[in-house]
């Protein structure tokens, strides 16, 4: 019981300071906070706005798994920003450059992604085994490179087509395309968000039920102690890396396969940085993760409601902003709540209670 309330409490408690946060923000600019929320929730029933936020739900999940992937070991994972776009392109010039069967064909452009975005980890995991260059640096620097890369092979001379005032990959034909689920004119589910549930379950049997997960806590939680259970730490920062990487290149996946069938210029950016805030205020669980993709995709898309009664959409920026704020905050208040309710029942069990920060 503890345990899940350590794990839920955080969260809820940092969306309710944020919605706080915001509802001061809305009051102090003239705004009416009740109106406010009140459109942005009556906007999931509108058009395809609730279909929308299950599709972001998927492509935000992906993005956390992997970034919870790399917390699990310490390792800060900036680059899935780089890794989800330089993937999505190459898979993208590699399902229309080939005829193969279908589902054949889909299954071989998820696998060229993954492959695309462990190989573009790499590169930061060995310099950070090897060199020992902290990953934060390497893989801010990379998602930059991953920027330029994207845009020279979607070039009309190199790989990708001029179509109106767009550049894209050439499309992928219909042999390569995931179905959905079509629900009419509420929209059409992306069929590649049950692989987004499939990798939330594979994540959770594989820390919670393999001899790998524990692995790879125990380098997290001490590298020198999981050196002295025989255990390489060198060797489990690479392999999260490159698993991160990889889970981080199927982001664009759901998107490619499911709806564009290309990449162009316009395809989203900053999934990869959400993917970082929604695995903070998931706590790197498969199920906080869950609620927090939910979460933003909720915000994203109901937002769009707040021009429609006077207000500024970049009220969502701020409660995003005050969520990944507020989550830091939470989780220490009740690291602290849980820490004095220890010593608590330790002191009961001795006999005598003593003050949090107490003498001895």
């Amino acid at each position: 019981m503890g345990k899940l309330r350590g794990n839920l409490l955080p969260p809820a408690l940092a969306i309710l300071f944020s919605a706080l946060l915001c509802g001061i923000a809305l009051v102090v600019s003239g705004a009416n906070p009740l109106r406010a929320f009140g459109a942005m929730v009556s906007q999931v029933g509108e058009g395809t706005t609730a279909v929308d936020i299950v599709n972001s739900t998927g492509v935000y999940y992906i993005a956390a798994l992997a970034v919870a992937i790399g917390f699990q070991m310490n390792l800060f994972n900036i680059g899935v920003e780089g890794q989800y776009r330089v993937a999505a392109v190459v898979a993208a010039v590699f399902g229309g450059s080939v005829a193969l069967p279908p589902g054949i064909h889909a299954l071989a452009i998820i696998l060229v992604a993954a492959v695309t975005g462990a190989l573009w980890a790499a590169i930061p995991a060995i310099l950070k085994v090897t060199r020992g260059v902290n990953e934060v640096i390497s893989t801010i620097m990379m998602n930059g490179l991953a920027l330029g890369l994207a845009a020279y092979l979607i070039r009309a001379d190199v790989f990708g087509e001029l179509r109106g005032n767009n550049i894209r990959t050439p499309e992928i034909p219909s042999s390569g395309w995931v179905p959905g689920i079509p629900l009419g004119s509420s929209g059409t589910v992306f069929g590649l968000v049950f692989l987004a549930a499939a990798l939330g379950i594979g994540y959770w049997v594989m820390m919670n039920r393999t001899r790998f997960g524990f692995e790879l806590r125990a380098s997290g939680e001490s590298s020198t102690a999981a050196a002295a259970g025989g255990v390489s730490a060198k060797k489990m920062i690479l392999v999260a890396m490159l698993l991160s990487g990889a889970i981080a290149g199927l982001v664009s996946m759901p998107e490619i396969l499911g709806r564009d069938h290309t990449y162009n210029l316009n395809f989203p950016a900053g999934i990869g940085f959400s993917g970082i805030a929604v695995a903070l205020l998931g706590r790197n669980h498969p199920g906080g993760i869950a609620l927090g993709a939910l979460l933003w995709a909720f915000l994203d898309k109901s937002g769009l409601a707040l021009d429609n009664v006077g207000v500024s959409r970049e009220i969502v920026t701020i409660m995003q902003g005050a969520i990944v704020l507020s989550v830091v905050v939470a989780y220490e208040v009740v690291r602290r709540y849980e820490l004095a309710a220890e010593q608590r029942r330790v002191g009961r069990q001795l006999g005598t209670v003593e003050p949090v920060g107490g003498a001895a």
